[in-house]
Formats: structure tokens, C-alpha cells, sequence
């Protein structure tokens, strides 16, 4: 935990917020409803029919506003890019496994991001807040 208070619950409000999303985007619904993170049912937007994520920033605690960023790729030869953007993969109790998105290079295209082969998990216990992007479609997820 933030404080280093140690909690005997295997969850928290982020981790239960976490898996409600990774369901949305195992069972991507093309209606939209209230604008939240939580909201029960993943959007279509102006940009696309059918979303499969609900892209999301984290911040730990300490960060001073800044949201979590982690490579965008596993080559650590590959540039060195970061992005603060992330796909829900797995959530296993108070740990999350993402994937981190980065821009779509293709300034043409309707979907904002592009998936990489670049993964992480972290403890939710670090984590003190989330923000959820605009629902969209990322091809090869």
C-alpha cells in the first residue's frame, strides 16, 4: 500500500475497477453508456463500430501527477520510447498485467493506438489512481 499499511484484503478499489474492465474487453459490446471507468459496457465512439479496450493511465503514489510510463518495447536497443498508455490483460488479485499501447504511427487511421509486444505487471497496492481513455479498437489484441 501507499503508506506502507499492510492490508490483509486481496483487493482494493483499483484491482476491482481493473477487472471489470478486463471483462468489458473480453466481451466487447458496441453501446455506449455514462462516461466512467467502470461503466458497464465497452463504448463505440465516433471512430469505431466495435471497441475491444479501454485504454487506461496509472499512477502510483508518490508520482506528483505523473502517470506511469514503461517501454515500448522489450529490446532494450529499440529507442528507448515510453508510453503511459495501457491495456488490461490479466488481473490476479491485487496484481495487474498490462500491455502497453503506443500512438498510431498511421496518422490516417481512426484507432489512436497500436498494440506492442511489451508487457508488465504491477502491484495494484501502488497504484492510487486510475484514468480511463476513450474506448477504441487495437488491432492485434
Amino acid at each position: 500500500m501507499c503508506n506502507n499499511e499492510t492490508s490483509s484484503s486481496n483487493s482494493n478499489c483499483i484491482s476491482e475497477i481493473l477487472n471489470v474492465i478486463l471483462v468489458l474487453q473480453q466481451n466487447a459490446c458496441p453501446d455506449s453508456c455514462l462516461d466512467s471507468c467502470d461503466r458497464p459496457i465497452l463504448g463505440g465512439g465516433p471512430n469505431c463500430l466495435i471497441c475491444n479496450t479501454r485504454p487506461i493511465e496509472l499512477y502510483t503514489c508518490g508520482s506528483n501527477g505523473v502517470a506511469f510510463a514503461m517501454p515500448t518495447s522489450k529490446d532494450p536497443v529499440a529507442g528507448g520510447t515510453t508510453s503511459t498508455v495501457f491495456r488490461v490483460e490479466k488481473v490476479d488479485n491485487n496484481c495487474c498485467t498490462c500491455r502497453v499501447l503506443e500512438p498510431n504511427p498511421d496518422t490516417t487511421s481512426l484507432n489512436p493506438y497500436v498494440a506492442t509486444n511489451s508487457f508488465f505487471t504491477i502491484d495494484l497496492g501502488c497504484v492510487c489512481a486510475i484514468r480511463c481513455l476513450s474506448d477504441t479498437y487495437v488491432e492485434c489484441v
